[in-house]
């Protein structure tokens, strides 16, 4: 082996063991033994994305493409990166379509389908995505993460027959994965078994905690700080409803609520007292008054790290999912499914 194919491997095998810095330092002495190497600027883009910088990401994996248009890992790495976090749908779907062209095997077709699949459904293009699974193989899959993959999207289109099989396949393969369990859960709840689904919900949220915090999680007092300016930006006529005083943080629900039904992948929850309380004794209403318990405001930052990677966008984010909360729990304007499709 030479000496560049060597720090390749070598770069690789460290992503692997975590040692993203490491990772970083084998390519970039692939670089300089050549400088025009699209393999060192993809695994360029790969450590950087797994260290929370998608734009730089994104540009090494450009960078690969440029040098060489045919490099089909690139473009699908790009294209991961490009649907999330990033959003840039519309490429993503193009790059997918670029992908396809060039996939040779079946599972590099899968790939670059499942790929396209999300980007289609984050446009609310559902029709188009529902064609493309029918593109989708059933199995067995050579790459165990494809069982999930397809159940997955055979799920989100509603076909739950078609689902069940992989989605109940992978959850018994090894290593457990916590999105395989959280879609299992989801899947028997549909099929009307409550106990089973909240058993799902419950492993998943136990193997969402034993999985080590991203490189790029976000600080304790980022979140607070966004937290306070998604409050402040809310409606008027609602923003009085809660405050930051009584807002408490935590990685994810509780077990005592996902029991009692409440999304394990839930951004945040309300425990809101009621607009006015009955005396049962003697049947009369009164106005919530001083001595009225404030509602409190539970915040959960796995989740919200779940949907946003970017600070910039993280105020809005919560702004947008405070107001839904605020004006279910106090207004009625909409009901709280026990999952958002956002998650």
């Amino acid at each position: 082996m030479d000496q560049f194919s060597a720090h390749l491997d070598r770069g690789w095998d460290l992503v692997q063991r975590g040692d993203h810095r490491g990772a970083e330092a084998s390519a970039r002495r692939a670089l300089e033994l050549d400088k025009e190497s699209p393999e060192a600027y993809n695994l360029l883009g790969y450590v950087a994305a797994m260290q929370g910088e998608f734009d730089e990401a994104l540009e090494h994996y450009q960078q690969a493409i440029a040098l060489d248009d045919t490099y089909l890992e690139a473009i699908l790495n790009a294209a991961e990166v490009l649907i999330h976090p990033l959003g840039d749908l519309e490429e993503a779907e193009r790059m997918c379509d670029d992908a396809l062209e060039l996939a040779e095997s079946d599972e590099e077709r899968v790939d670059a389908l499942l790929l396209k699949f999300d980007a289609l459904l984050g446009q609310e293009q559902v029709p188009a995505a529902r064609a493309l699974c029918a593109r989708l193989p059933r199995g067995p899959f050579e790459n165990p993460a494809h069982t999930f993959l397809v159940g997955r999207a055979l799920y989100e289109i509603g076909d739950l027959t078609s689902a069940a099989p992989l989605i109940e396949q992978a959850t018994a393969s090894s290593p457990p994965n916590a999105e395989s369990f959280y879609y299992l859960g989801l899947l028997r709840d549909e099929q009307g078994k409550p106990s089973e689904a909240t058993q799902a919900f419950l492993r998943s949220r136990e193997l969402e905690l034993e999985a080590p915090r991203a490189l790029w999680a976000l600080p304790s007092e980022k979140l607070h700080e966004a937290t306070r300016d998604a409050m402040a930006a809310l409606p008027e006529e609602i923003r009085n409803l809660v405050s930051f005083e009584h807002t408490y943080f935590a990685d994810l629900p509780g077990v005592e609520v996902i029991v009692e039904g409440v999304d394990p992948r839930a951004l945040l929850l309300l425990d809101a007292a009621p607009p006015e309380s009955v005396t049962e004794a003697e049947g009369e209403t009164t106005e919530a008054g001083a001595g009225a318990r404030p509602t409190r405001v539970f915040i959960y930052q796995r989740n919200i790290e779940r949907v946003t990677t970017q600070i910039d966008g993280l105020a809005q984010e919560l702004t947008s999912a405070l107001e839904r909360e605020i004006r279910s729990a106090f207004l009625g304007e909409s009901e709280t499914p026990r999952r958002s499709r956002d998650a």
